[in-house]
């Protein structure tokens, strides 16, 4: 249903910023509801941000206030942008999209490496 490439991650000092992007080649775009997830290594994968195809966001505790998902439907773009990064976020950032419209099946992306460190 959906193909999803992740890109924008990279070496960051402590304190620094970084935007992720989400590019999906559905069709329609704007039904999915779409999530960043993270996975560092030893670790179970947890959801970051999520934002639902009618906008509404929804954060990690440990990322509210330093990140922020939003997404283009025109451009079929979904966006991470981290701010005030710490050691603790560094972790692959894996891109999700669900349409439950049509299916509970979830796709992902390949996942792009973000670490954070001076």
């Amino acid at each position: 249903q959906v193909q999803l490439v992740e890109s924008g991650g990279g070496l960051v000092q402590p304190g620094g910023s970084l935007r992720l992007s989400c590019a999906a080649s559905a069709i329609n775009f704007s039904p999915y509801d779409m999530a960043w997830y993270r996975q560092a290594p030893g670790k179970q994968r947890e959801l970051v941000a999520s934002i639902t195809s009618t906008g509404s966001t929804n954060y990690a505790d440990s990322v509210k206030g330093r990140f922020s998902i939003s997404r283009d439907n025109d451009k079929k773009l979904v966006y991470l942008q981290m701010n005030s990064l710490k050691p603790e976020d560094t972790a692959v950032y894996y891109c999700k999209a669900v349409n439950h419209f049509i299916t509970n099946r979830a796709y992902w992306g390949q996942g792009t490496q973000v670490t954070v460190s001076s």
